[in-house]
């Protein structure tokens, strides 16, 4: 099933269905009024589900709307939890390499990840709005996962079946500011913004063969300001969402709608280019001594979609124009 949220006067907005061409919606408020109702009901409200998109995919619903005419927002537009990893070795290596910093113990056996801001995720089409040009803003293409209740100490076997839907989100973050969060050893405040996820959520049943070892295996295609800017693939993910979940919950369980991100997508074959501007810039550093890209500017435009091998967008597009409001500082 494929779903998205529209975007209403209440904060967690209104659920709908959306057809497997993306084209066509139709409410499902009588089955669930909000993503996180569904969740919270899932094996009650899934059959349910299920039966109207079927019936949408075949044309024979009433009261459709196109996907077009409505205003989106992040699927699910506020969680109990959003927990991000940082699963592609190869972008730890980078920053490694070009900062000379000492490898992270065990990185390879034990997942990262720190605990962000659910309360105020963005819309495909919100613009990113940055304080100040001094903090130097920075997009992180990702998948995450949304998962059911996880018990606490559940195995990855487990969380895999947890798994009920699957998103891609732009992971905003501030490069001046994180160094000095870091040193502390607590996790990231200040230096990560409002994420911004794409329209649409996915059960993974959707992404048939792109769905594999509980990783998305799909091209990330980021432009910055109508330039390519990367197209990395998500199959070298070091460790499956299944293995985030386990480790998230060996000392706590999850609630529905708890959200896991993988990192920034990166690949080792450097044609491919990156998902974020740091990574670019440690590259520039690790050639030439210095970074010369400068992070996010005020006015550009950054868009991020998934596609399959025929080019299709499975999650449709986050396009955000920045907004830095004190451009001087």
């Amino acid at each position: 099933m494929k779903f998205a949220t529209k975007r209403t006067s209440h904060p967690d907005g209104e659920l709908i269905l959306v057809s497997r061409d993306l084209c066509t919606t139709v409410s499902v408020g009588d089955i669930a009024a909000t993503l996180q109702d569904a969740l919270n009901n899932w094996d009650r409200c899934a059959p349910e589900l299920q039966v109207r998109y079927d019936a949408l995919n075949a044309g024979t619903l009433e009261n459709t709307q196109s996907l077009g005419e409505l205003t989106l927002d992040a699927p699910l537009p506020r969680a109990w939890q959003w927990l991000d990893g940082s699963c592609f070795m190869n972008h730890g290596h980078l920053m490694q390499k070009a900062f000379h910093l000492d490898p992270i113990e065990d990185a390879d056996k034990y997942p990262l990840m720190y605990q962000g801001a659910g309360d105020n995720f963005s819309g495909p089409k919100d613009d990113i709005v940055v304080a100040s040009a001094a903090h130097g803003a920075d997009f992180e293409g990702e998948f995450a996962v949304i998962t059911d209740r996880v018990p606490m100490g559940s195995t990855p076997q487990q969380a895999l079946q947890a798994i009920r839907l699957v998103v891609m989100l732009n992971d905003i973050s501030y490069r001046a500011l994180a160094p000095r969060e870091m040193k502390t050893g607590f996790g990231f405040v200040q230096a990560k913004g409002a994420t911004a996820f794409a329209p649409i959520a996915v059960t993974p049943d959707e992404l048939g063969c792109h769905w594999q070892n509980a990783r998305v295996h799909l091209n990330m295609v980021i432009h910055r300001d109508g330039k390519k800017f990367g197209t990395p693939h998500g199959a070298e993910m070091h460790f499956g969402f299944d293995e985030l979940i386990a480790h998230a919950a060996l000392t706590r369980s999850l609630h529905p709608g708890t959200v896991v991100g993988s990192g920034t997508v990166s690949n080792e074959d450097p044609s491919v280019g990156q998902a974020c501007i740091a990574e670019l810039r440690a590259k520039e550093m690790i050639a030439n001594g210095a970074p010369s890209t400068l992070f996010l500017q005020h006015g550009e435009v950054v868009t991020l979609k998934a596609t399959d091998d025929a080019g299709n967008s499975l999650f449709g597009e986050i396009r955000q124009h920045v907004v830095v409001e004190n451009q001087h500082v």
